[in-house]
């Protein structure tokens, strides 16, 4: 009989890589996930857990974050928040860039036991003036551009760097519109590294980003409000959003403080147009709201009407092919032994987006333990 270090026992596993939906047990071995089947042999002295009456999913991806905790004023706690929110993997979009991704990689991501990957920025030292009384853009200064260092710093830490990131609008790079993004580009292609590209208020306009964007270039705060949102007067998704979505554009929520709106989203779900990834975009002047975590992004997409596979799937298996990482997102015999406990209750649930509109929910995700490595994580 197969030895396990931990078994999760009577839960309902969904795991959208697989086509699972429905009552599993899930054993872990060495850090990696063992078995998914109807009913596991447990043998005397392996941890189990009972799980019954809660989702077991593959531990969630957060496509968006900053956790540069004590390094950049944006940061939060990696593992407090990722605990909270059964976040596995915390992918933190530009918090540094080439000058400063050193002290990121080791004063955060090697000591966490969380998993935190990383799009480097090319602006110098990242988002470096972000607070509730300083707001500079560090793409309106080009002299802060250092695509130089930035193709040396990716290449040298591959294990961790997934894409480049630049961010782009009025308050992110000024007048400037698309000048930074030809930096970051030459970047990406000298890499082999995707963008993450994010985008506030014109300049430059969405449509003029969206169409320099490549094949698994991830355009972040894709349901913004107006100004620069996707959707036409008339209730449309505007073509250049369609075109770019056919050519393999990745559309991530990024909620953030300013970048994701009930209405905008009804409207892409109402002409068919889901996000590809649901990401928090969760900081230091966003998680106490509007945003809070990961979990409530995904309440806020379940009670606009998508299904809960469909959620988890934005968070887990698509996540992961953003990422190029299939060993992550899903509950294969062989992958990494990362799950999210999970439930959806029922109730009266009250939820804000960035442009104060609220929206009466009857359900809400919440977190009931983590996996992390094969073994279990959770305070309580």
């Amino acid at each position: 009989m197969a030895m396990y270090d931990l078994v999760l026992k009577g839960g309902h596993v969904v795991d959208p890589a697989q086509a699972i939906d429905g009552p599993m047990d899930v054993a872990f071995r060495s850090g990696k996930v063992a078995a998914v089947q109807r009913d596991i042999d447990v043998p005397a002295g392996v941890e189990t857990r009972d799980v019954s009456g809660h989702y077991v999913t593959p531990g969630l991806i957060d496509m968006h974050t900053h956790v540069y905790w004590g390094g950049t004023s944006l940061g939060i706690d990696a593992e407090e928040y990722c605990r909270t929110s059964a976040v596995t993997t915390a992918i933190d979009t530009g918090s540094t860039g080439p000058g400063n991704f050193a002290g990121f990689r080791k004063h955060v991501i090697e000591k966490s036991d969380v998993r935190v990957l990383a799009y480097l920025h090319i602006s110098h030292a990242g988002i470096f003036g972000f607070s509730n009384r300083i707001m500079v853009g560090e793409s309106e200064e080009l002299r802060l551009m250092d695509p130089q260092t930035a193709v040396e710093v990716a290449l040298a830490n591959r294990d961790l760097i997934v894409g480049i990131k630049i961010r782009l609008g009025k308050w992110a790079s000024g007048i400037h519109g698309m000048a930074p993004f030809e930096h970051s580009i030459q970047v990406a292609e000298e890499t082999g590294l995707p963008m993450m590209v994010h985008i506030d208020e014109p300049p430059p306009s969405y449509g003029e980003v969206v169409e320099r964007l490549r094949p698994h270039d991830v355009l972040t705060h894709c349901f913004r409000p107006f100004p620069n949102t996707p959707v036409t007067p008339d209730g449309k998704v505007r073509p250049e959003v369609l075109a770019a979505r056919q050519r393999g554009v990745l559309f991530d929520v990024g909620h953030g403080m300013g970048s994701f709106s009930f209405k905008v989203a009804r409207m892409m779900l109402d002409n068919g147009f889901y996000p590809d990834t649901i990401s928090s975009d969760v900081h230091a002047l966003c998680i106490n709201g509007p945003a809070f975590d990961q979990v409530t992004t995904l309440s806020k997409f379940l009670n606009l009407g998508m299904s809960f596979p469909e959620v988890i799937r934005t968070t887990t298996e698509n996540a992961a092919r953003a990422l190029s990482r299939p060993d992550l997102g899903n509950l294969k015999p062989g992958s990494i032994g990362d799950a999210a406990i999970l439930s959806v209750d029922d109730g009266r649930f009250n939820y804000v987006d960035v442009t104060g509109e609220t929206l009466a929910g009857d359900k809400k995700v919440n977190v009931h333990g983590v996996v992390l490595a094969g073994k279990w994580w959770h305070p309580n």
